[in-house]
């Protein structure tokens, strides 16, 4: 609900800017008449436009097709190598986690801090770093590639190349900053088996369980690292490196007395802010969104943290905009165009990926399903929901393969997460009632709460217009103001023609330019 008025108000400040700059009748359908100088040098086959009635180069369809095969081919195979890399630092972890264990035990060193560096904890602390510094590799290399399968796609306006450009970006870093967090949120500790039949990956690896207080505090681990770090090297690459560069730049120039050094020479030798410096600011932006959005049922001090970012970007923007870039050119928008309808997709997943962290990442619907169908005590009703809901055990049915390698004290059973039926039980080891109730207590919440946020989200939008009613009333009385300037200039032509004798069909104009008027003053 906070996103959508976020998103709703945004459309009423836009709709308020686009007044104030005077773009209420700008078309950007007008840009599509103005094709791209890379596309009219490259594009050597010409055909006749139909609204422009002229002569102009095209791309032939089977040229495009074979563009965008191979673009889709590039963009599908980056996308393959996040998942890639997503599997080895999943791999890293099921590796890395029974080091850590023995060193932990076996270090002196270590041993006071133990209670608080768990080896679950050491685990995923390094992972999401090692995960974070993969993330910034890959979108070192994708931006370039993705700028350079966009020019070989030859596209044909300004229009079509930014969009064409903003959703391969966009798509690569939703998978590359996101892709950990889903893995954690909604993957991670759900498929992992039990005692005697553990699943493992590649036949090797035993797949990794959550920590024993669940999943939620190593998605929060998770954002926290890659919202924050990429927050910082965001900064770093907008502030400091356009800094160095020019301090560079100046270093050479101090050879060069003053009055050879002009000031319009010093600032030609500032950074190029570039067609696409805008772009990177609201992909930047648009991930962000996606972080205080998507997953901000596990973590809700992200949106704080994007606060405190962005009070200080604004700062850092306006000083690397007003001393280290020269300055950008100007160009008229309608609205932030295609960006508008990514961050209203997002706003939809949001609703989506909230509801399943709270019901299948959280305990509080297996806290709920306790409390009011299986609690015993009626003056504490969650006492004994620990015990509940940790099955049993019986070492003795474990395979040669996960048998213990010691056994010191002799216990004979031990307890796990899961709802399964006991050893002794004709059903052993297979799912209980209670594990259906909860599963089916998932999935009704998921849907109920879906429904009503979905309903109130669309009316909350309904209930909002998007221009603001002032901002409505003084573009229609420009508009009617226009028309009746148009109305008196040719009632002045009229009486001219009047007065020169053309009477009948003059009066026939008259009556018509009135119709006008009044069919104006009714719009």
């Amino acid at each position: 609900i906070v996103v959508t008025l976020f998103l709703e108000f945004w459309k009423r400040r836009q709709a308020r800017l686009k007044y104030e700059w005077d773009l209420v009748d700008f078309e950007e359908e007008q840009q599509q008449l103005q094709l791209r100088p890379e596309y009219e040098a490259k594009c050597t086959q010409k055909k006749k436009n139909p609204i422009t009635q002229e002569m102009e180069p095209y791309l032939p369809l089977t040229s495009q097709a074979v563009r965008f095969c191979i673009s889709g081919a590039t963009v599908l195979f980056w996308v393959s190598l996040i998942i890639a890399s997503m599997i080895a630092v999943i791999v890293y972890r099921l590796a890395v986690y029974a080091a850590f264990a023995s060193l932990m035990e076996n270090t002196q060193t270590l041993q006071p801090i133990s209670g608080l560096l768990t080896p679950q904890l050491a685990t995923s602390v390094t992972a999401s770093c090692l995960n974070f510094v993969i993330i910034m590799i890959l979108n070192f290399f994708y931006e370039r590639i993705a700028i350079w399968i966009t020019d070989m796609e030859i596209p044909r306006t300004h229009m079509e190349y930014e969009n064409r450009l903003t959703m391969k970006m966009f798509l690569f870093q939703f998978v590359n900053y996101y892709s950990s967090c889903f893995y954690v949120a909604f993957f991670k500790g759900k498929f992992v088996g039990y005692p005697g039949a553990y699943t493992y990956m590649f036949n090797r690896w035993r797949n990794e369980e959550c920590d024993p207080a669940g999943c939620l505090i190593e998605l929060t681990t998770q954002l926290t690292i890659v919202m924050a770090g990429k927050q910082i090297w965001g900064n770093i690459q907008e502030a400091i490196v356009p800094w160095i560069c020019n301090w560079w730049g100046r270093r050479k120039a101090r050879n060069n007395p003053e009055n050879l050094y002009s000031r319009w020479e010093q600032d030609h030798d500032l950074q190029i802010f570039g067609a696409l410096g805008l772009f990177y600011e609201y992909l930047e932006m648009v991930i962000q969104f996606g972080f205080i959005t998507l997953f901000v049922a596990s973590f809700p001090l992200a949106p704080l943290l994007a606060l405190m970012n962005n009070i200080l970007e604004i700062r850092v923007d306006s000083w690397k905009l007003t001393t280290q870039y020269r300055r950008p050119v100007a160009a008229k928008a309608h609205s932030i165009g295609v960006w508008q309808e990514i961050l209203n997709g997002m706003a939809i997943l949001s609703v989506v990926t909230n509801a399943f962290i709270v019901a299948f990442t959280s305990d509080m619907i297996p806290r709920l399903v306790y409390y009011y169908a299986y609690s015993e005590n009626d003056d504490s009703p969650m006492s004994g929901y620990i015990n509940n809901s940790l099955s049993v055990f019986q070492i003795s049915d474990f395979p040669e393969r996960n048998e213990p390698k010691e056994n010191p004290e002799n216990f004979v059973i031990c307890r796990y997460r899961d709802y399964r039926y006991p050893p002794d039980h004709e059903r052993k080891y297979l799912h209980t009632m209670q594990f259906w109730h909860i599963l089916a207590a998932k999935l009704a919440f998921i849907i109920i709460m879906e429904h009503v946020v979905f309903i109130v989200k669309f009316f909350v939008a309904w209930m909002i217009p998007d221009v603001p009613a002032d901002v409505k009333a003084k573009i229609k009385r420009e508009k009617y103001l226009t028309q009746k300037i148009l109305h008196e200039y040719e009632l002045e032509k009229l009486k001219e023609r009047l007065c020169q004798g053309d009477k009948r069909a003059t009066e026939k104009e008259f009556i018509a330019t009135e119709g006008r008027m009044e069919l104006s003053r009714a719009m």
